[in-house]
């Protein structure tokens, strides 16, 4: 089967990688991956240009595309390949809207009466926003309602230091229309631990994946700016250590409601739906939706699935999505990034991967946003390469993955903390003192 893939990052090429043992894999990426490009035939263009996409497509005659990063689904890339009869994995530009546009989702939970929705207003003026804050007590947080890279949300907190500051920062995402539109959305802040739910869905089903858990700080300890991810794992029963069964149910029963409401809203969600969710003392909230794999949080799961790959699709596609069976395994995945990510100020930097070592380690290696000419391989402002252990245990697969990180040289940085016992314990300690 002809598959096109698109998008140019590792959670791409891990997309590739799961499909390359049953599909012939065409792929349109924004610079020259060199784990997508030995694996598939391509061509280098936007991912957002869609008559290139659509026309690279009808050339080689593919039979289904599966959409790798949000831009895309946004502008209605799923809409267009569909009228020429391509199936796809990836919703359409109405459905995408439960990333895309952040007061569409917080309305869906309002008008379906969703659980694990938060307290929150939509706004478009400053007098409106300000007299709000004035009068909330509590500290909030400040959201773009369109696309921002994960980079757009500030907490008050965090990255603000009251209602005041966040007021000025939600005037100035008004302002500058960041993200698109000139509207913010101002929702309540929640305590607790942040935890990921993916799930296959064919509009109808929904058939999650192992949870997962991103590191979105920048720098050890979850100090520094918020970035598109600097790591993530998952545990052997697909549950991490401070999330029970119980709660891992009860959010996939808030995303088989979300699959649900947006069929009645804007038709079949056919695709990836990713929940981040934050585990509170009085159970999972939604924090938001992506359309799509995470990244990264797409390598925890892929190398662990033993259904094929291109069976699922076809499922998502035809509307009869049976299953998916996952390797009982756990995985660290860590992000070397270049240094001062990710306010990266040089690109273009060589670096040494030495993929022999790597396996002989027992990790994988899936590539970002790097760029390969002459055999060389280059990085970018963005992060560079992911490497995934797999273990029995998440201490042996962070000992895995660490270990491969000696076999990448550079002018380069990953958080060494990412999956250790000591990080995890931390977000035991959390959810038991919140918990009581």
């Amino acid at each position: 089967m002809k598959i096109l893939v698109v998008g140019t990052g590792a959670r791409e090429h891990a997309i590739c990688e799961a499909l390359k043992q049953d599909a012939e894999i065409y792929s349109i990426m924004s610079n020259t991956n060199p784990g997508i490009a030995r694996i598939s035939q391509f061509q280098v263009a936007s991912e957002s240009d869609m008559e290139k996409v659509k026309n690279f497509a009808l050339k080689n005659k593919v039979e289904m595309a599966i959409i790798g990063p949000e831009s895309p689904l946004e502008q209605g890339i799923v809409n267009e390949l569909e009228k020429e009869g391509i199936g796809c994995v990836g919703p359409t530009r109405e459905a995408a809207k439960i990333e895309t546009d952040k007061a569409f989702m917080r309305g869906l939970f309002e008008k379906y009466k969703i659980p694990g929705s938060v307290a929150y207003q939509v706004f478009d003026n400053y007098d409106d926003l300000s007299l709000f804050l004035d009068e909330f007590s509590e500290d909030v947080v400040v959201k773009p309602v369109g696309l921002t890279g994960g980079k757009g949300v500030k907490i008050v907190g965090e990255h603000l230091e009251d209602n005041q500051e966040a007021k000025a920062y939600a005037q100035h995402i008004m302002e500058t229309r960041m993200g698109g539109h000139p509207r913010v959305v101002i929702e309540e802040k929640l305590v607790g631990e942040e935890f990921t739910v993916q799930a296959f869905s064919d509009g109808e089903k929904v058939i999650p994946m192992p949870a997962a858990q991103d590191h979105p700080h920048a720098f050890e300890g979850d100090q520094g700016p918020i970035t598109g991810g600097m790591g993530s794992y998952s545990d052997k029963d697909g549950l991490l250590p401070f999330l029970s069964q119980k709660d891992y149910d009860e959010s996939v029963k808030i995303m088989q409601h979300t699959v649900n409401a947006i069929k009645e809203e804007a038709g079949y969600y056919k695709g990836i739906l990713y929940g981040q969710f934050m585990l509170c003392k009085d159970g999972p909230k939604l924090v938001e939706y992506n359309a799509r794999f995470g990244d990264p949080e797409a390598m925890n799961v892929l190398p662990l699935l033993k259904t094929s790959m291109v069976d699922i699709c076809q499922g998502i596609i035809q509307g009869n999505l049976s299953k998916a069976d996952f390797e009982k395994k756990a995985t660290v995945c860590k992000y070397i990034v270049p240094q001062g990510y990710p306010e990266t100020k040089v690109a273009g930097e060589k670096i040494q991967v030495n993929e022999k070592e790597i396996d002989n380690a027992g990790a994988l290696v899936y590539y970002a946003a790097v760029n390969q000419k002459n055999n060389s391989i280059y990085t970018s402002s963005s992060r560079a390469l992911a490497l995934v252990g797999r273990g029995d245990t998440i201490q042996e697969a962070e000992e895995i993955c660490e270990e491969s990180t000696r076999y990448i040289t550079g002018d380069l940085y990953h958080r060494k903390d990412v999956g250790t016992a000591a990080l995890l314990q931390k977000r035991i300690d959390h959810m038991n003192q919140l918990r009581g």
